[in-house]
């Protein structure tokens, strides 16, 4: 494709504007060739804020993790939605979900919730596959750990991919709004999911498979297992509103948070999914959410 033609192809509004790279990926092998690498870079074309360039300027490799856990949620978000009225579509586009993200509904939360954590999962997964020049394997976990057992090992690297995963998704959110508090909140819930779902694993030593001595290491969920448990939050999503605690300075950190509707309900827990609008009706099209309505199946309007 030609520059102008990308220009035109991936200019995204503020929020999820990086989800853009994956109409790139598609058609480049996932970006593994360092000329396509400049060309995500490229400012023109307006895919990535300043900062996410910088980081995947910083970081050599990263930008191929990145686009491969972006493609990983969206075929996840594909699968958990696949019986539903909304069946989480995608074009190629300019928006790659379409008109829905701009709604503050529960489809939004979980889409920004798996790319999230779509983008955690595979840079913590890739520092322990030695795919990033700037991260390796978690290696602090070292030592005893129990009666029998002892850390060693390669642990995922977590850690980096939390921090990485909250440097570059979250920098493409500006504004101090309620969907800017929505969006924010809905990331880190992505990326908490990862991290929760952690696992322990171990290798046992000792003569005859008699298992004497474990090593062992900690390892990153499947992403079913992460899309699992996101499902389970957006049928479980909080609906909130925009919270004010005050004006004086002393509280200014505090000021904008988000409040549950309902003051009957405990605030949501960094945890949960976040939304504050009704869903719109799935079964039928309509051109100012962007739905196409259903076909070829039938819809429960009430379901």
């Amino acid at each position: 494709l030609a520059l102008s033609s990308l220009s035109n192809t991936l200019a995204v509004n503020n929020s999820g504007r990086w989800w853009g790279i994956i109409n790139v990926a598609s058609s480049t092998n996932l970006l593994t060739d360092s000329k396509n690498v400049q060309l995500v870079l490229d400012p023109s074309l307006q895919l990535l804020s300043r900062k996410q360039r910088k980081l995947i300027r910083q970081n050599p490799g990263i930008l191929h993790s990145v686009s491969s856990g972006l493609q990983t949620a969206i075929k996840e978000c594909k699968w958990q939605f696949r019986n539903r009225r909304w069946n989480c579509p995608t074009s190629q586009g300019p928006n790659i979900f379409g008109k829905i993200v701009n709604r503050g509904c529960r489809e939004t939360a979980f889409i920004f919730a798996i790319t999230s954590a779509g983008v955690t999962h595979s840079v913590a997964r890739s520092c322990s596959e030695g795919s990033i020049e700037s991260c390796t394997c978690d290696y602090r976990r070292r030592g005893p750990g129990g009666p029998d057992w002892h850390w060693g090992g390669c642990s995922d690297n977590i850690d980096f991919g939390r921090l990485f995963g909250r440097e570059f998704v979250d920098s493409s959110e500006k504004g101090r709004d309620l969907r800017f508090l929505m969006n924010l909140h809905n990331n880190e819930a992505g990326r908490m999911t990862v991290f929760s779902e952690m696992r322990q694993e171990c290798k046992c030593h000792g003569m005859s498979g008699s298992c004497t001595v474990r090593t062992c290491w900690m390892r990153l969920p499947t992403f079913r297992a992460v899309g699992d448990v996101l499902k389970d939050r957006f049928d479980g999503a909080s609906r909130v509103i925009y919270g004010n605690k005050g004006s004086n300075r002393a509280s200014r950190v505090e000021l904008h948070h988000l409040e549950p509707e309902n003051p009957a309900h405990k605030p949501p827990s960094p945890h949960d999914l976040v939304y504050f609008e009704k869903s719109p009706n799935f079964c039928t099209y309509s051109g100012k959410t962007g739905t196409a309505g259903t076909a070829g199946r039938f819809c429960n309007s009430s379901s």
